[in-house]
Formats: structure tokens, C-alpha cells, sequence
């Protein structure tokens, strides 16, 4: 995905999504591994263009780092020495990379030059290097005055007395003082003469600290004292929690548009337990009404049950970077809202008040800012609000419901701030067209972003059945009309049961044939089914392949393997699904379900009909007795039973042809959106 994204209309939200790895942590975790002495393996890093910059730089200064498995990284720490003592090293738009190794180099006795995009080189700097100029460092700016770039000369270090920063324009110049002090082998003391900002993210840095073996005492928020001959080591392996920023926006989807039954969003891998100060938007969630529950690593968010979400006055300084998210979901709110104390958001990756604020009036909303503060009002009151729980679909009958008071098909500028065409995709889920441009910066701390929220907010039709019921072929042409993938489970677990007969794996080896399946090289083009460089369309239409996979299907290993690789079908514009299990277990929050049926006699004789035409021998008998089997293993098997989900439109497709069983279902699935709109 690059470049400019149209998003379509959406009105609902749920499923469940496993979170990237911290930017604030992955890249504060790289610099202690590569100060500390050891070698040490840091897990789940985060795969972004910011965690990239960093592990670029390090590998220039000659540290050794080298990836050890999937989102892993193996570093060998240089003890606080590092190799190389002459470099240039180009820092992109990262603040989480730029300013701590400004520090570290300073310490290091080399000659270095640091750079970066051009809005790295608006991004304020001038306090971290006034600290470091106190201790002897001798840092210099090559352009304008308090910004990068900025060359640094060997400088002995001298700590004669505390060093004193300001705390009020961003927590990051602190961390850098704080993780590169204990370099120098001395007791340090840094006192803020100002407020500290961000302090979650200060938390952070000290509990990091400590994992490598160095503590810092701090009195309040105001002074903190290094203990001198401490140094880092390694702690062998460390794992890097998911990104608690990344989970406000799935969390404000859920408090939108995660409506009816059971339906919410989860993430996965922030909760209870984590270090981070962005988990407490849950709280912030909490107080506009949505309904939240706390794991030790998960978060479910759902929305009120009968309201829309409560307008709120807030003071954010302790979540700058989620409280973006609070912009957008005043959008969604019953009146005026306004955001506190959010004075940083002018030096982040482009002037987030000002930005937010213009892009916010392009929707209809009316929006007054100042210094640190921003109040936004959704033009549509004393109106029912976004109608959550509507699919959006095109087509006969399912036009997109109207989006009370916002301006449809806006397009979102987002001036190369990830944060930016994160928050606005938001937008989408009242029920307007949003259009987001350069939706790629979001690689600078989630590359995935976009799929992953397609996967929990596009809409999906599930439709379910027995055998030859007729639901494959009713459900290719559904997505057709209405412009939808699809997905034919039923050919992945043929393609497993093909793929095991070609390598020699049994049909009751379940390890085995859980390894394959989840492994599986396959692909869909079309109606044309690929296993490798193979085409396998016709093969996996066998008999063999068609019992094989029944018998397959029946071991809950395989099915597991599956299951996400069903999941990752979802996507914009939408989803038709068929199979035994869609509605049940693999989309239990599909906005339309069906379940299509027929006696077995009627799946029988049509069966005989479709393999007389491919000009194969048949034997109606036969397939009576082995539908009437594989049905009696469907409905019994312990993983996922062939069953009606309870709240799943039954069809009786015994007196249609094909063309009655799809205009069945289209009625149906007309029906089902014009009763919930």
C-alpha cells in the first residue's frame, strides 16, 4: 500500500488484532543493548522506518546487530565504546532515535554529524544539547540554531554539579540525559526547571534502565540522581510489548462501532500489566462510556450499548501521542469536547494542532485551538448519530446509510505524520468515504496498519452449509455482485489434503498436517487456485481431494492452523465467506449470516449432475451414501461442528436452481441491512 488510500464507508467494528511492537520501547531497548556489556536478544522489535533508522546507525558506529528469527534481533554490546569513531548518520523524522544517540555520542570521544528529513531539521533539539554543553560536550548546529543537523567533537565529560534541563517541550530530552549517563561512570543528577511532560514515557526509560542493571533515583518529578559506577548489562532476552499507541486505534473502533452481541475489539499484547503510559486511554475511553475490559495483555473495547460516546474535558499531557485519537472521536461524541495540555503536539512530526484542527473542519466539524489546547464539535446534534452495526455494501437494496452532518468523500492530508492517516481512517466508521493521502507514512511505526484495520471493520457475509449445498458457487457470485472478495475455505483444507498426499503426509498425522497447513504456499487468482508455481483448480475438485479434505478438517490442530489464515481474507471492500464453520467460529461477528441447506438427496443429485458434465464416471448411489457420511463427521467432530449459527438466516436451496438459491440470499442480505438501518 502506498500512496493514496480510498477508504470505503464503514459502520462496524470487531475482531481481534495482535499489536506491533513499541516504538518507544524497540528503539530505547536497541541503545541499552548496544551500550551495555553481553550480547542480548530482543523479541517481537518492532518493523518500522523509525526502529530502522536506529538499527542503521548502530550497525555504522559498528555495533554488532543481526536478525535471529522473525521480529528478532540479536545485538552484541559495546560496553558504552563504541567502534566507529567517525560517521554521518542520517536519522529520518525519528525523535526516539536522533535524540539519545545525540547524547551517547557526545559521551563517546569520535566525531559524528547526525542529520535527518526536513522536518526532523523543525524539530527542536536545543535543550538536550544546552544539557550536554553543561557536562563539556562539544555539539555544534550546522543550520539554524536549537535544530539538527548538529556535529559533534571529542569532549571530555565533566560532572561537576546537576545538570538542569527544561522539562516542558519533550520528555525525550530527558531520556536521552538518562540513558547515556551512566557512559561516563560518575553520579549524575539532572533537576527539570520546568514541568515534566509525558511522563509515561519517562517511566518507561527508568524501567528499561533497570532490566540492564542501572537505577535512577528520582525525587518527584524533578530531580533524579544516577549512582556512580553503575554500568549496563545485558539481560539476555528481552521482549518488546506491543505498541500501546497503536491500540488506541483499534480501541476508539471498538468504543464506535463494536456494537450488538458479543461483538468487540481486542488487542493483544498491551493490557494490565504493561509499562507503557498510552494504555490508560482505555481509561480515557472508559469516562466517554465505552464499556472496556482489562487482561494482563489485552484490551476489549466496545461501544456504549444505547448512546453515543459522552463529550469530555480532558488533560492529556500523559498520553500526547493517543490523545490524537481523542481528536477524532469527538467526531463521534454528544457535544463539545476539549483536549488539554497537549502543548508538545507542535513539535512532534509536523504541528499536530494546527493539522488535526484543519483537516477536523474538512469533515463539518467546528474547532477552536490555542497554544496547548484544541475543542472540537461535531456538526450533526440532536441527531440518532453513526448507525454502528450496519454493513455498508453495494448493490440492489444495500445502499451506504447516510453520515448525519460529516462531509463525505474528504481527503485527509497528512503531512507526512503517521499518526495523522492513522487517527482519520476513524472517520470512515460514520458511515462517509474517507480518502487518505500518502497513507504510506504510516511505516514509520506501523507498516501494516491499514490491513490490520481492514481486519477488523470490513464487512463480512458468511454464509454456511453441508456439503454440495451449493454455498461456494452462491457465494462467488455474491462477491461479484457486490464487489467483495471471497473465500473458499473449503479449498484450504482441500489444498492441505492435496499438499499432504504430494509429500507423503498421512491423513491422521495431525502434527504433520498442522505444520503444512499453516505453511501452506497457496494462492487465489481469480478462480484459478495455485499450490506453489502449480495450478491445482481442477485437482482439488477430485473426489480424493474432497474426502481428503473432510478427514482433514476433522483434527482441531489443522483447523487452528487455518483459522488466521481465514481471518486475513477480511479486507476492503468486504468478505463473502463460505464453509461449515464462518458464522460459528472463524467471522462469529459477520454482519449477514446464512446458512444454506438442501436434503441430501437434492446434494446428491447434484453433485452426479456437475461431475457427468466434467465427463467423469459417477454413481448417485455412492454419492448419496458418502454426502450422508461426511455429513454425520461434520456435525459430530469436536473442533468446530457444522452447525446454524443461532443468528443465521436459514435457506432451503432443495427447489432452486443456482440463479434462486443468489437471489435468495441478496433478498436476505437486503433485508438484514434495511431492518438495521
Amino acid at each position: 500500500m502506498t500512496g493514496t488510500l480510498n477508504l470505503p464507508a464503514l459502520t462496524t467494528a470487531w475482531g481481534e488484532v495482535r499489536l506491533p511492537g513499541s516504538k518507544s520501547i524497540s528503539n530505547r531497548l536497541l541503545l541499552l543493548a548496544a551500550l551495555a556489556g553481553g550480547e542480548t536478544e530482543i523479541l517481537d522489535l518492532l518493523d518500522s522506518d523509525d526502529t530502522r533508522v536506529m538499527l542503521a546507525a548502530l550497525q555504522k558506529l559498528g555495533v554488532g546487530v543481526t536478525p535471529s528469527g522473525p521480529d528478532a534481533w540479536r545485538v552484541i554490546g559495546c560496553g558504552g565504546v563504541f567502534g566507529v569513531k567517525e560517521a554521518d548518520l542520517f536519522m529520518g523524522n525519528a525523535g526516539t532515535a536522533i535524540r539519545p544517540l545525540t547524547a551517547a555520542l557526545a559521551m563517546a570521544g569520535g566525531h559524528y554529524r547526525l542529520s535527518g528529513v526536513a522536518r526532523m531539521h523543525q524539530r527542536p533539539i536545543g535543550d538536550l544539547v544546552d544539557g550536554l554543553r553543561q557536562i563539556g560536550a562539544d555539539v555544534h548546529y550546522l543550520a539554524a540554531e536549537g535544530f539538527p543537523p548538529l556535529e559533534i567533537f571529542p569532549a571530555p565529560i565533566h560532572l561537576s554539579g546537576p545538570i538542569r534541563l527544561r522539562g516542558d517541550v519533550s520528555s525525550q530530552f530527558l531520556t536521552a540525559l538518562l540513558l547515556t549517563l551512566p557512559l561516563t561512570g560518575q553520579e549524575a543528577v539532572v533537576e527539570l526547571t520546568t514541568e515534566l511532560i509525558s511522563k509515561p514515557y519517562v517511566e518507561i526509560t527508568l524501567n528499561l534502565m533497570a532490566r540492564f542493571g542501572v537505577r535512577v533515583e528520582r525525587e518527584g518529578w524533578q530531580r533524579f540522581r544516577i549512582a556512580s559506577g553503575q554500568r549496563y548489562c545485558s539481560p539476555g532476552r528481552i521482549h518488546v510489548e506491543g505498541d500501546a499507541s497503536s491500540a488506541s486505534y483499534f480501541l476508539a473502533a471498538g468504543a464506535i462501532a463494536a456494537r450488538g452481541g458479543k461483538r468487540c475489539v481486542r488487542v493483544e499484547g498491551a493490557g494490565r500489566s504493561s509499562i507503557q503510559g498510552d494504555v490508560r486511554f482505555a481509561e480515557a475511553l472508559e469516562q466517554l462510556g465505552a464499556r472496556i475490559t482489562w487482561g494482563e495483555n489485552f484490551i476489549t473495547a466496545q461501544a456504549p450499548e444505547h448512546s453515543l460516546l459522552k463529550a469530555f474535558d480532558l488533560d492529556l499531557n500523559h498520553i500526547p501521542d493517543a490523545a490524537m485519537t481523542l481528536a477524532v472521536l469527538a467526531l463521534f461524541t454528544d457535544g463539545r469536547c476539549l483536549l488539554r495540555n497537549i502543548g508538545s503536539w507542535r513539535v512532534k512530526e509536523t504541528d499536530r494542532i494546527s493539522a488535526m484542527a484543519t483537516e477536523l473542519r474538512k469533515f463539518g466539524a467546528v474547532v477552536e485551538e490555542g497554544d496547548d489546547w484544541l475543542a472540537v464539535t461535531c456538526p450533526r446534534r440532536g441527531i440518532d448519530g453513526p448507525r454502528s452495526g450496519i454493513p455498508v455494501m453495494q448493490g440492489p437494496g444495500m445502499q451506504s446509510p447516510p453520515a448525519p452532518g460529516l462531509c463525505r468523500n474528504v481527503e485527509v492530508a497528512t503531512y507526512d505524520d503517521h499518526r495523522m492517516a492513522m487517527c482519520f481512517s476513524l472517520v470512515a466508521l460514520a458511515g462517509v468515504p474517507v480518502t487518505i493521502r500518502d497513507a504510506d507514512c504510516v511505516g514509520k511505526t506501523f507498516p501494516g496498519y491499514f490491513d490490520a484495520f481492514a481486519a477488523i471493520t470490513a464487512p463480512v457475509i458468511a454464509i454456511d452449509g453441508p456439503s454440495a449445498s451449493g454455498k461456494g458457487t452462491v457465494a462467488m457470485r455474491v462477491a461479484e455482485r457486490l464487489g467483495f472478495h471471497y473465500l473458499d475455505s473449503g479449498a484450504l483444507y482441500r489444498l492441505v489434503a492435496l499438499a499432504a498426499g504430494r509429500e507423503g503426509v498421512a491423513l491422521d498425522d495431525e502434527a504433520a498436517l498442522a505444520a503444512l497447513a499453516a505453511g501452506l504456499p497457496a494462492r487465489f487468482e481469480g478462480e484459478r487456485v495455485w499450490l506453489g508455481e502449480a495450478d491445482v483448480t481442477t485437482d482439488i475438485r477430485s473426489e480424493e481431494a474432497s474426502g481428503g479434505a473432510s478427514r482433514v478438517a476433522l483434527l482441531p490442530a489443522v483447523r487452528r492452523a487455518l483459522l488466521a489464515r481465514q481471518r486475513a481474507w477480511r479486507r476492503f471492500p468486504g468478505l463473502v465467506a463460505d464453509g461449515r464453520d464462518m458464522a460459528t467460529v472463524v467471522f462469529p461477528g459477520a454482519e449477514v449470516k446464512i446458512f444454506l441447506t438442501a436434503t441430501a438427496e437434492a446434494r446428491a443429485e447434484r453433485r452426479y449432475k456437475q461431475l457427468i458434465a466434467k465427463g467423469m464416471p459417477a454413481n448417485i448411489y455412492v454419492l448419496l451414501k458418502d454426502l450422508q457420511e461426511r455429513d454425520a463427521r461434520d456435525t459430530r467432530r469436536s473442533e468446530a461442528p457444522l452447525r446454524q449459527a443461532e443468528d443465521a438466516v436459514g435457506i432451503d436451496t432443495t427447489p432452486m436452481d443456482i440463479d434462486q438459491a443468489v437471489a435468495a440470499v441478496m433478498d436476505r442480505v437486503s433485508e438484514i441491512c434495511a431492518a438495521r438501518a
